[in-house]
């Protein structure tokens, strides 16, 4: 009798019987965390205004208050309020030396209370703050426009001597030889220095500012020296 063909039976795999496990999923720990709310991106307005804020906080020597900042920046009272609040979580920083306090009605940008002593040691090696009188300026002004220029020309431009002023600025630094002149009698050129360029906040000479500024700092510079003058004259009485 005929059999069918039968194909060899292949052995039995027990692991076939397993039921097939599925396969677990893996999750970053960015993925498992719950989403935060992205926080609002401040707005280019905002920046530029925080950035003019911050500026006119700096530059003031007195406490600014609430309406002369709101008339610098031209901002309604609330928005002036949000942008300092702004302004000073950013300076809170630990890395930030500087903070933005509310001082005496108004708002001052000062040194943080922990770092007093260091600014105080490093103040303390500083050299005075420069003061010239109205001649000085005057002839400083003179050499920084015609520079090289003689001692005979100053005079000749400001009409009166002025050997003590020349010394003065010399001795300030302000102001340097820079060779003689090749007429009769070889007189000494004279030029501003690096130091000049530091005090006055000069990248270079063509920085100079124009001479009606020039003159505004010298009137001013006479202002401060005769108040403190009055000053003095009556602590004497």
């Amino acid at each position: 009798m005929a059999f069918p063909d039968q194909s060899p039976t292949e052995p039995h795999d027990p692991d076939d019987d397993k039921q097939e496990e599925p396969v677990a999923e893996s999750f970053s720990a960015e993925e498992l965390l719950p989403e935060e709310p992205a926080p609002d991106a401040i707005t280019m307005e905002d920046a530029k205004l925080k950035a003019v804020l911050e500026a006119i906080v700096y530059v003031t020597d007195e406490p600014l208050t609430l309406e002369q900042i709101c008339a610098a920046i031209e901002q309604p009272r609330d928005r002036v309020i949000d942008l300092l609040e702004q302004l000073a979580a950013d300076y809170e920083r630990p890395e930030r030396g500087l903070s933005i306090r509310e001082i005496a009605g108004g708002f001052k940008m000062t040194t943080k209370p922990e770092h007093h002593e260091a600014v105080r040691r490093f103040v303390k090696n500083l050299n005075p703050p420069l003061k010239l009188s109205l001649p000085a300026l005057e002839t400083l002004a003179v050499i920084a426009y015609k520079q090289p220029i003689t001692a005979p020309e100053i005079m000749e431009i400001r009409g009166v001597q002025g050997a003590g002023v020349l010394k003065t600025l010399l001795d300030r630094k302000l102001i340097g030889t820079a060779g003689h002149k090749q007429v009769i009698g070889k007189p000494i050129l004279y030029k501003t220095t690096r130091e000049f360029l530091v005090q006055f906040g000069l990248k270079d000479l063509e920085e100079l500012p124009s001479l009606k500024e020039f003159q505004e700092l010298a009137r001013l510079d006479t202002e401060t020296t005769g108040d403190e003058s009055a000053g003095a004259s009556e602590q004497a009485e």
